[in-house]
């Protein structure tokens, strides 16, 4: 499989917006912060250069720093906006969770900072660009599991797939 800088840009400025909107859960640490800044230049137009993979770990160091499950939702929806950019060519159901979960744990992140993860959802899939969903339905079915965060993937892989 073949995938082209212009659907992971898509793909990375999508996860991006996603993962912006819960932010302000994660007000006193600015690695969330840099990984998203770190995807949005890719997805602008940026080179794939190590400070992007360096922002996502610092993200996901971020996330397990947090005892606020919000927080550290937040922070994971950062590490895939960043991480996205590097989604791998392989026909495998484990890289829809790369493609999902930003949005997956932004929607995730909202619910447990008190508000809808449906409306968040919601948003998302109002916002995803029609790459994303084409690049989606290129991968096998995802397997999510039958976790809460197994029930928001699966609201969004069928959503994507399922959207003309």
């Amino acid at each position: 499989m073949e995938l082209s800088l212009d659907e992971l840009r898509a793909l990375t400025g999508w996860a991006a917006a996603c993962a912006s909107r819960v932010l302000p859960l994660i007000p006193d640490d600015p690695r969330p912060a840099a990984a998203i800044s770190a995807a949005r230049e890719f997805a602008a137009g940026g080179p794939r250069t190590k400070a992007l993979r360096t922002a996502a770990w610092a993200a996901l160091a971020a996330a397990g720093a947090t005892a606020d499950p919000a927080a550290s939702a937040a922070a994971r929806a950062a590490v895939g906006a960043a991480g996205a950019a590097y989604l791998h060519p392989l026909a495998s159901p484990h890289q829809v969770k790369h493609i999902v979960g930003p949005a997956q744990q932004a929607a995730l992140a909202r619910e447990l900072s008190g508000g809808s993860a449906e409306e968040e959802i919601e948003w998302a899939l109002s916002q995803a660009p029609p790459e994303v969903r084409e690049l989606l339905r290129r991968f096998p079915t995802g397997k999510p599991g039958r976790t809460r965060l197994g029930e928001l993937h699966r609201r969004l892989e069928t959503a994507l797939r399922g959207q003309p």
